[in-house]
């Protein structure tokens, strides 16, 4: 019989060391060619202009600057807009969106998911459905929904279709189907726990990974969203969109648009970060059986 390989007194998984040495290898590998194009990002702004364009490309820095970050911090005061207000717009409409979405797909999903209803099949199907359609698409339609309601030129422009978005919506139902068992529901049930009680107690902690994993995806989405269709005032467009009009320059504006792509990179690098320990932790402890 062969041995059980232990590590502080844990039995560990039945596999050679040369091919836990091949797994980290491989893995080490990988984690290289993700870094990579991140770390070039950093290092172009950290470049002065003539080492920006220097070939072929460097992936080091000679002589380090912050020139970059300065220029681009000066373009923007000198728009019309205080810089303060293209930030607090994309903060906004990321964190109101995010938190709509992440309530709404999961309340809807656990009523797709968990409560019988007539009609229940027909509108997932019709949510799977919607998942085949590019916004693109439905661009002209939404105009005129948009417009009909008076939300033209408003946050809530931005904010309502993403609380509708299907995605989420998909995702959240798939994952409680999985890992929300009907025994557990029930037994909250008998104990007198109202159906609002036993989504927020006992359901939505189970399908932690989904939601988090949810949010990262909503947030990164909307926080790099540039001009929208909806937004026509200055005063409610967004960072990206600010950026985006200021680093249109040409070259002389290449090292503010190096600048500026780290800046709107930092956010969403930080919320993954946030949030990634917890969704593997929850992925490995989220399994449950009857």
């Amino acid at each position: 019989m062969a041995k059980l390989r232990t590590r502080k007194h844990k039995v560990v998984l039945a596999r050679s060391a040369g091919g836990d040495a091949g797994i980290t290898v491989l893995l080490v590998i990988l984690g290289v060619f993700m870094f990579v194009p991140m770390y070039y990002v950093v290092i172009q702004s950290l470049k002065p202009l003539d080492e920006l364009w220097m070939f072929p490309p460097r992936f080091i820095v000679y002589n380090p600057t912050f020139k970059n970050f300065k220029d681009l911090f000066s373009l923007m005061s000198g728009n019309l807009v205080p810089f303060s207000r293209y930030i607090f717009n994309t903060v906004f409409t990321s964190v109101a969106g995010t938190a709509g979405h992440l309530f709404v797909a999961s309340l809807a999903a656990y009523a797709l998911a968990k409560i019988k209803f007539p009609g229940a099949k027909g509108t997932f199907k019709l949510v799977q459905t919607s998942l085949m359609f590019h916004q693109t698409v439905t661009a002209i339609t939404s105009f005129i929904l948009m417009s009909a309601l008076n939300m033209i030129d408003t946050y809530w422009a931005i904010v309502i279709p993403a609380w509708g978005s299907t995605l989420g919506l998909y995702l959240m139902k798939q994952f409680m189907d999985t890992n929300v068992t009907d025994a557990v529901l029930e037994s909250s049930r008998l104990d007198g726990a109202s159906e609002l009680r036993t989504f927020w107690v006992i359901a939505m902690p189970m399908v932690k990974p989904a939601w988090l994993t949810l949010i990262v995806y909503s947030f990164q989405s909307l926080w790099n969203a540039g001009q929208s269709v909806y937004i026509h005032s200055e005063q409610l467009k967004s960072l990206n969109y600010a950026i985006q009009q200021i680093t249109a320059g040409g070259i002389k504006r290449a090292g503010a648009s190096a600048a500026a792509t780290v800046v709107m990179m930092l956010v969403p690098i930080l919320v993954f970060v946030v949030t990634q320990s917890n969704i593997i932790e929850t992925m490995g402890s989220s399994g449950m059986k009857d």
